[in-house]
């Protein structure tokens, strides 16, 4: 008899954990990543692995976690389940290039259970700061190849949920040039843990690539303070919008590593609007547009 599905999930998403944090320490060649195992008091716990400072990486950190017990209130009526207990692991990650070429890219991986419900949930996006077309092609290539291996995946109607669930609504902008989104996922469990699997041990396939070929890009300080200001984008839709960091703070999770995906430096200038004809505009006028099938 096969384990419960929450042992399996737990075990590949600590096996993706350590798979990624190797791919990347390769490709930065200088820093490595931290072990920071904690414990919840509630229940469960998780790793977390922090890079800094790195020669292609700023700050980067891949998180694994197992968490249950009681459902607190909040919780139940935000994921409007009967159950007073929950489990969710998961495993997410977020890397804030050095280069102001290279994007930034966030992932993560997931599943939950309470009482008889359960699911599988995760995505991945990419924040360029300069557009290149060829790595957004590149990046939902990839993803598209992936789901294109499993029935059980929608890439179209994953890739326009990212689309709106990546948006800054109190600016009017997307965060960037998507990827996929699904959530709430549930049907034939064998299929969907190949699946998360599957696009787990994939997270980083394009993205080393396009870090590859743009790291060592030259750029000048305007350029790097137009890189910091578009960070101060991420940041607000973390803080204001994004679903994984209310999950956290509404289960008890812990802060540190909760907040570990913002950047290490970031600026809000003041009403900061590049001018018309230059790259900048050019990125601003995509992000403030409709949505673009790569």
């Amino acid at each position: 008899m096969s384990a419960p599905m929450k042992d399996r999930a737990a075990a590949l998403f600590r096996e993706v954990q350590e798979l990624l944090c190797s791919q990347l320490e390769t490709l930065d060649g200088k820093a490595r990543f931290g072990r920071d195992a904690w414990d919840r008091p509630a229940g469960g716990g998780g790793l977390t692995r922090v890079l800094a400072d790195g020669a292609v990486i700023e700050k980067g950190a891949i998180n694994f976690s197992e968490v249950g017990g009681a459902a607190p209130p909040a919780l139940k009526e935000h994921l409007e389940v009967e159950s007073d207990t929950f489990f969710a692991t998961g495993t997410s990650m977020i890397f804030h290039p050095q280069n102001p070429h290279a994007p930034t890219m966030h992932a993560n991986v997931r599943y939950f259970e309470a009482g008889s419900t359960w699911w599988f949930g995760g995505g991945l996006d990419m924040t360029p700061y300069y557009l290149y077309e060829e790595d957004a092609h590149a990046f939902h290539r990839a993803i598209k190849d992936v789901c294109a291996r499993h029935p059980v995946a929608d890439y179209p109607a994953w890739k326009a949920w990212c689309d709106r669930y990546f948006h800054l609504s109190h600016r009017g902008e997307a965060r960037g040039i998507g990827g996929i989104f699904f959530d709430h996922v549930s049907g034939d469990p064998e299929a969907l843990y190949a699946f998360v699997g599957d696009l787990g041990r994939n997270l980083l396939t394009a993205y080393l690539e396009i870090l590859a070929k743009r790291k060592d890009t030259p750029f000048t300080p305007e350029q790097e303070r137009w890189q910091l200001q578009r960070r101060g984008r991420y940041v607000e839709f973390n803080l204001i919008h994004d679903r994984g960091t209310k999950f956290g703070l509404q289960t008890g999770g812990r802060t540190e590593s909760i907040f570990v995906s913002l950047p290490a430096r970031v600026r809000w200038d003041y009403m900061a609007e590049p001018a018309a004809g230059t790259p900048e505009h050019e990125l601003l006028s995509l992000v403030r547009g409709e949505p673009r099938d790569w």
